[in-house]
């Protein structure tokens, strides 16, 4: 979305949800309950009240017993400060109990949650805020001043309502609202979930065309997806595991896969704000957590470290997801340390888990089999599913799907209840699937996805910029990484137009989405048609690196 402030203020009214109807299932799963993930939390602090469910890295925690209550108590001042079911409530937080208190909270008041991450710039937050129309902000020390920016500049544009915002750990100003302000001192009771198929997370994604969308996820989804992890074959998580919370928050692996397999069996979760190599392997080693879930960028930090064996004696399982997974670095990590990396598939729109090795041989060119209660196919360009052997595009089909791209629903399952991913793969004699390619251009950086489109609109509005088009390169620390190839208007100075782009970059990008290396070119080559050649000026930079 632009910076208009008319196209700002144009997106805060919507007509009504459309009721979204649940996938035809088939064969394939039993339909959920009508329950959500607040009724895993319920029950969790009903019979293991006395059990640690959340640990950060500072020394804070919460029982199963306090974690419901806190979120009681939460849930009942959003309802205080006028949030109603169906409203939308940003959470710009770091990995901490807030995160997961104001999240359930969100949930068990039937509120929308929107989740997005604290690094995010001024201009990100106000795209989400404006696009989702959300009527609350909950942002932390760490977001806090961008939150505030964005805020502004949504009121300039005579956006309404405007949202109210609640700082946690950070200093008010005038009109803000303290996280202790927002907790009611006594809870009532919230109303039951009638109706699994209402509106849960709104979650920001490309989806298949490249602009910035929220997928819609329901709670039906959140469940079903949960309760698909949980049928896997050896458990991804067990009671008494530790797992640690490093993935962010914010992003929907962390989120749905990993908090939601920690409601499911009741483990601990020990939360990291911050990725420091060795900060990280003193928490494993202090708090003994025995499951990592990874982003494949860890692996590489911790090349470096001699004792890492001992480091991690406690560890029983290492999953690394959101991003592809270098076989090299896998298996050099198994040689070292003994411990298998597993990987699992997913996107946004399924909840997020769609295939895992767990269960299988942890085939370094597998991202495994579909979970139980999933099912996958291949097709071709007509929608037919393609002979034994034969690419084709991943479709999915499930009770964990998302409804459709906010906020019409356009762009969800089919008639059939199929969704295409946009991923090409192969599935071998065994079932495994192996991904091939990206139907789209999109840029995976620490296992967050970047848009080349978004990121090209940003910088050709630097100055002396005549064109722009960004590609992926290979990194060794964060997988891949952005390459801007940027032609300066003629007769400017080119160093002057390449550090002007940078500070554009800078200003209106999140650190993930920035160039790692801006390049000047003469011109960019093109297709017949006119079209940007990304191919070849991928193969450029390959050479250039």
């Amino acid at each position: 979305m632009s910076g208009d402030p008319a196209r700002i203020a144009a997106v805060w009214k919507y007509p009504p949800m459309p009721a979204a109807a649940a996938p035809p299932l088939d064969d394939v799963v039993t339909p959920p309950t009508a329950d959500g993930l607040d009724d895993l939390l319920v029950h969790a602090a009903r019979e293991s009240p006395d059990k640690l469910a959340l640990v950060e890295a500072s020394g804070r925690s919460l029982t199963w017993r306090e974690l419901d209550a806190e979120v009681a108590r939460v849930a009942t001042g959003l309802g205080d400060a006028g949030v109603v079911a169906g409203y939308r409530v940003a959470l710009v937080l770091g990995n901490r109990l807030e995160m997961v208190t104001g999240y359930l909270a969100v949930l068990r008041a039937q509120a929308v949650a929107v989740p997005l991450g604290p690094g995010s710039t001024p201009a990100e937050v106000a795209q989400v805020v404006a696009d989702s129309g959300a009527r609350m902000v909950l942002a932390d020390a760490g977001s806090v001043t961008s939150v505030r920016a964005a805020l502004a500049t949504l009121q300039a544009s005579g956006a309404s309502p405007s949202p109210r915002l609640v700082a946690v750990g950070t200093t008010l100003l005038p009109g803000e609202r303290s996280w202790e302000h927002l907790r009611a001192e006594r809870a009532r009771r919230s109303p039951a979930l009638h109706d699994a198929e209402q509106l849960a997370v709104l979650l920001y994604t490309s989806g298949t065309t490249g602009r910035p969308r929220a997928a819609m996820l329901t709670h039906r989804a959140l469940r079903a997806n949960v309760e698909q992890v949980a049928r896997v074959e050896p458990p991804l998580v067990h009671g008494d595991d530790v797992v640690l919370g490093l993935v962010p928050l914010s992003h929907v692996y962390g989120l749905c896969a990993v908090l939601g397999a920690v409601l499911r069996q009741r483990a601990k979760l020990v939360m990291a704000d911050v990725f420091d190599p060795g900060g990280v392997l003193d928490l494993i080693e202090d708090e003994a957590c025995s499951v990592l879930p990874l982003a494949p960028g860890v692996l590489e930090r911790w090349r470096s470290v001699e004792d890492l064996t001992d480091r991690l004696g406690p560890v029983r399982l290492v999953m690394s997801g959101s991003a592809p997974l270098d076989p090299a670095a896998a298996a050099e990590f198994t040689a070292r340390t003994g411990l298998v990396v597993h990987q699992g598939y997913g996107l946004t729109e399924t909840s997020p888990v769609v295939a895992s090795t767990l269960g299988g041989p942890a085939d370094p060119y597998s991202v495994g089999r579909a979970l139980p209660g999933v099912g996958l196919r291949l097709v071709d360009a007509e929608g037919r599913e393609v002979a034994a052997g034969d690419p084709g595009e991943v479709q999915v089909r499930g009770p964990h799907l998302f409804s459709g791209y906010w906020p019409g629903g356009e762009g969800g399952p089919g008639p059939d209840g199929w969704w295409s991913t946009g991923d090409v793969g192969l599935l071998d004699a065994a079932g495994d699937l192996l991904l091939v390619d990206r139907l789209t251009e999109t840029i995976v950086v620490s296992g967050f996805t970047v848009y080349p489109v978004e990121v090209e609109a940003v910088l050709v509005t630097a100055p002396g910029v005549q064109a722009v088009a960004v590609v992926g390169a290979d990194d060794p620390v964060t997988g891949s990484a952005v390459v801007a190839h940027v032609v300066p208007e003629p007769g400017t100075d080119t160093a002057q137009v390449l550090a002007g782009v940078e500070a554009v970059a800078v200003e209106h990008l999140a650190v993930f989405k920035r160039p790692a290396r801006v390049v000047a070119a003469e011109r960019l080559p093109r297709t017949r048609t006119g079209k940007v050649a990304r191919s070849r000026l991928r193969d450029a930079t390959a050479e250039r690196s």
